[in-house]
């Protein structure tokens, strides 16, 4: 699945494809290195206190900006240091956000979990396009399980789950994106990880930490990706609050 060329990793995102689900999902699992990963993390632990919001089951940070009560998110671009190497190179030679309205994510969520921590399974907002997901923590031995379920299925079990890797990217698009109810849930250890319940068993990187099929929860970070539709200059904003 990963290759190197003249000191640049490549990745194939056909052999990374989730066959085990029924839409477009695809799970690399080294697309950060360790050093790209502690980079990242520096740089979200060391924002300001300000840039972070406190939410019952997680803090988030939101960049450039949080989206105004009509889901509009106002011109401004994504900091550097969450523009390389996610999105240049990466991103774009994976040739993923090429259809999106904007040919690139403008807007980035950064939510922190700690253990116990989750969030209620949820179907995507309509003015997002596509969701790219690098997942990346700030302990060594954090593993993630991420739940999909249809929306008719709400108040059941659900159907498929994901086991995301620190380090890791999951992309869902398609059907799985928009049709499908996404979450994680709230518990300290994530159980019955093996072969028959984990669609991208075949894709991760280390199976060793699930042998014993559960894993004690750890702090994660994930950084998702996304294209927003509606997007404001300043001075049009401006104008709009001030009633002209």
């Amino acid at each position: 699945m990963l290759g190197s060329t003249g000191g640049q990793t490549e990745f194939n995102l056909e052999a990374a494809r989730i066959s085990a689900l029924p839409a477009d999902a695809f799970y690399i699992s080294n697309f950060l290195s360790e050093d790209e990963e502690r980079w990242l993390l520096q740089k979200v632990t060391s924002a300001p206190l300000p840039r972070w919001t406190q939410l019952s089951r997680r803090r988030l940070q939101t960049w450039p900006s949080a989206l105004t009560k009509t889901n509009t998110l106002l011109a401004s671009p994504l900091p550097g240091w969450l523009v390389s190497p996610i999105i240049e190179p990466r991103f774009k030679s994976l040739g993923i956000f090429e259809d999106a309205p904007h040919g690139a994510p403008n807007h980035v969520l950064v939510n922190e979990y700690q253990p116990g921590q989750g969030s209620c399974r949820t179907r995507t907002a309509p003015p997002i396009t596509h969701s790219w997901q690098p997942q990346t923590s700030a302990d060594d031995g954090m593993e993630e399980s991420e739940a999909l379920a249809e929306t008719s299925r709400t108040n059941q079990a659900p159907q498929f789950r994901i086991l995301q890797e620190r380090r890791s990217l999951l992309i869902t698009r398609g059907k799985l994106y928009t049709d499908f109810l996404h979450g994680i849930a709230e518990t300290t250890t994530d159980a019955h990880l093996d072969a028959q319940s984990i669609c991208n068993w075949d894709l991760l990187r280390e199976i060793n930490p699930y042998q014993d099929g559960c894993y004690q929860r750890e702090t994660r970070t994930s950084l998702t990706y996304r294209d927003v539709l509606k997007v404001a200059k300043m001075g049009n904003t401006m104008k709009f609050l001030g009633g002209r």
